[in-house]
């Protein structure tokens, strides 16, 4: 399997691929390359409907060039806890960010939550995401505003009087409630058309089944995330050996 990085022949191919309407692990496939790769490759170069093999070599080219003339000058990559492996847990951030791009956050915000997910503090001040991210605070500022309109962080002032960013233990929990509020509206409205319809109409019986469908699934998501909830609170065991 080929390592290093992509070669402008491989996103030629990926280019073809995605216009045959190609998957990512089919075309992984072909590449010998992860599908991650392909994803990454795919995902911060505009997407599937906007991917361009040039103008994506070209931007790596030009991210890396930036890169090679900021290393002397910018800070060293902070020393990972717990022994970690820096390159792999770089790796990881990114997969993380990708799969949450693919469900549709934005790319940004996508990098602040996997930050946020991936320290063991749960949280972390403007000034720790602009180092490790390496973008502006403005595009911090943006970000955590998004993110915190829906729900998925909040701030809280540290001991020294900071504002900390933080993802709540949880965010899950209160995403899936709300996910389960937006398919009651839907079911609500579709039953609304009944009436309107005419019940006993093919239409009024489409939206009718819509209706009963939506009723089941959001109460099945709501009891499942009740019952489950306490999962998101559980803390770490302690090895044997007193470390956690």
């Amino acid at each position: 399997m080929p390592g290093g990085r992509l070669t402008q022949q491989e996103r030629q191919q990926i280019g073809l691929g995605l216009a045959d309407g190609l998957a990512y692990a089919e075309i992984a496939r072909r590449l010998e390359r992860p599908t991650s790769t392909v994803t990454r490759e795919v995902m911060r170069n505009g997407g599937p409907a906007a991917y361009r093999a040039d103008l994506a070599h070209r931007a790596t080219e030009h991210r890396a060039h930036r890169r090679r003339q900021a290393a002397p000058r910018g800070p060293q990559a902070p020393e990972q806890a717990h022994g970690r492996d820096g390159e792999a847990v770089r790796a990881y951030e990114e997969a993380f960010t990708t799969v949450l791009m693919q469900a549709g956050t934005p790319r940004m915000m996508a990098r602040v939550l996997t930050c946020l997910y991936t320290s063991d503090a749960g949280s972390l001040t403007a000034a720790e995401l602009v180092t490790r991210l390496r973008v502006s605070p403005a595009s911090i500022s943006k970000a955590v505003a998004f993110l915190e309109s829906q729900g998925l962080v909040r701030r809280e002032r540290d001991e020294r009087r900071r504002e900390r960013y933080v993802a709540d233990d949880d965010v899950w929990y209160q995403s899936m409630i709300a996910s389960a509020r937006g398919t009651v509206q839907v079911a609500e409205t579709a039953r609304q058309g009944v009436s309107i319809l005419g019940r006993g109409t093919p239409a009024a019986a489409r939206l009718e089944n819509i209706a009963r469908f939506l009723d089941f699934v959001s109460e099945s998501i709501t009891r499942a995330a009740d019952q489950a909830r306490e999962v998101l609170h559980t803390k770490p065991e302690t090895a044997s050996g007193g470390t956690v």
